[in-house]
């Protein structure tokens, strides 16, 4: 239970802050950029520190990792509460995704190795992964409640709260385990994983902003290769590698990081999405929003629990795979909607989303955290992190850039005046905001002009929603057939081999 709360409070964090996004538009005047980076510090940080994370806590204890983990985000959450503007409550949740890199990879490497039993291990992550559904449930209904009835920060209260109660629950719960070699520690690769993994997320995240072709970008992404070939290099020659490259020989473990990978990016760049269209678009606020986005919060719980069972009886392959392509009804269904699109129909989508989300993720977590020895479980639960975060960031980067390009060209050549079309390309919100403001201070012309701004932002905002929703579609459909190919439907002899038989435990797991 302690191992799933230090999840639900990882996860939370993210859809808890997507609820408050439009509101932040106008208490902290946040742009589009702004959003992006209030979403991805987190990420950013989560995906550059995750291997580091799970190799130290290899090393030298996973429990007082954990714990450490959980109260650096406590102090990052209550910090961010109180910002004053989007720069400072952007470097807080920096600090809270580190925090996350040293929590996330450690719970799945304790459960892995309080339970070596392939059995017992299937329906522990089938829990671990449920765990994912009901913080997608809780953080938009509690966020929702908490912006409506206090103040935005509120929000982030809830998350140190929430924090402080695993805190209690991990001393009192959590079993110690660490790297009975316990290795010497690998510096270089330290460093080099590192600077690769922040080079590559810092330059997706700004590409939209700098032009995906630009110089900057171009060199951003060739330093990231450049360094990430260095790393590769690094840790195939020394004795006692950070992260163990050959893992990624064996297509049980590649296949399906690449799918939880394909899944993420589809997933952040949905959330990011659909919170803005139903309070901008649809006009609910922020507690209906999170009423409404309950749906896929419980598919995925639901699929979750059974997926990996799933996956025992008939392979891994078509569950991950029917997981995938159930994503991609979900985006094709999605692309269709519009202004005027009824509630039960969204539903219907939300309900795909969720069973795919749950038929891909944990299946796929098993089968990573399968090949992997229990003493190499935190490098092994960190690989699988930072394949969702680099996946989740592609997502709000990629399907966020195309979703404001097309909403800009919608606005182009409206005949409208440029203070109102000025701040309408930063955002839907900032549209909706200067429309208020034309409204009630310039009288009848005002009225008229702020009407057709409305409904030309919301009308751009769809497209963009739509053409976002294709790509996602498209994505995970590729996933899905590059699945079928590689993914091996059930581990081999030299997989439960490397695991550990069912009687072998972890010589160092206490109860302290």
């Amino acid at each position: 239970m302690a191992l799933c709360f230090a999840v639900f409070v990882v996860n939370v964090s993210t859809t808890i802050v997507n609820i408050a996004l439009p509101t932040l538009v106008g208490e902290l005047g946040a742009t589009t950029r702004h959003l992006l980076w209030i979403v991805d510090a987190f990420n950013l940080a989560f995906a550059a520190l995750v291997l580091a994370g799970g190799s130290l806590s290899d090393r030298f204890g996973r429990k007082p990792f954990l714990v450490l983990g959980l109260v650096v985000f406590l102090i990052a959450s209550l910090a961010g509460a109180w910002s004053q503007s989007s720069g400072v409550l952007i470097a807080w949740r920096a600090v809270a995704g580190a925090a996350a890199a040293v929590v996330y990879p450690v719970t799945l490497s304790i459960l892995t190795n309080v339970f070596t039993e392939r059995s017992e291990r299937v329906k522990a992550i089938s829990i671990w992964g449920a765990a994912t559904g009901i913080s997608v449930a809780v953080g938009p209904v509690v966020g929702g409640a908490l912006v409506e009835s206090f103040w935005w920060g509120s929000i982030l209260v809830f998350n140190g709260a929430a924090a402080a109660l695993t805190v209690v629950l991990t001393l009192r719960f959590v079993p110690n385990s660490k790297d009975p070699a316990t290795p010497p520690l690998d510096f270089v690769g330290l460093a080099l994983s590192t600077l690769a993994l922040g080079a590559l997320v810092y330059t997706i995240i700004e590409a939209p902003d700098r032009g995906w072709s630009s110089k900057p970008t171009i060199l951003g992404f060739v330093s990231a290769a450049v360094i990430l070939g260095v790393f590769v290099v690094q840790e195939a020659r020394v004795a006692h590698p950070m992260l163990d490259v050959r893992l990624f020989t064996n297509l049980r473990f590649t296949a399906a990081s690449g799918a939880v990978t394909s899944a993420f990016f589809a997933l952040f760049g949905f959330i990011f999405l659909v919170t803005q269209y139903f309070q901008s678009v649809r006009g609910y606020g922020a507690f209906e929003t999170g009423i409404r986005m309950l749906p896929v919060a419980g598919s995925i719980a639901v699929a979750s629990l059974i997926g990996t069972r799933l996956a025992v009886v008939i392979g891994s392959k078509l569950v991950v795979a029917f997981g995938l392509v159930s994503l991609s009804v979900a985006f094709g269904w999605a692309s269709t909607v519009d202004v005027g699109t009824s509630y039960p129909e969204i539903v219907g989508q939300m309900l795909f989303l969720g069973a795919g989300l749950g038929l891909t993720n944990t299946p796929a977590t098993e089968a990573i955290m399968g090949v992997v020895s229990p003493e190499k479980a935190g490098m092994g639960s960190a690989v699988n992190d930072a394949t969702r975060e680099i996946g989740g960031t592609l997502g709000v980067a990629v399907i966020g850039s195309v979703a404001l390009s097309v909403y800009r060209d919608g606005l182009h050549g409206a005949p409208l005046p440029e203070q109102l079309m000025d701040p309408a390309r930063d955002s839907v919100g900032a549209a909706l905001a200067a429309s208020q403001h034309a409204a009630a201070s310039l009288g009848d012309a005002g009225a008229r002009a702020a009407a057709q701004l409305t409904d030309l932002a919301r009308t751009s905002f769809v497209d963009g929603f739509t053409t976002g929703c294709v790509v996602a579609a498209v994505v995970t459909a590729v996933a899905a057939v590059l699945t079928l190919i590689y993914l091996p439907a059930h581990p081999d002899s030299a997989d439960l081999e490397s695991n550990g038989a069912s009687d072998r435990r972890d010589a160092t797991v206490d109860t302290r």
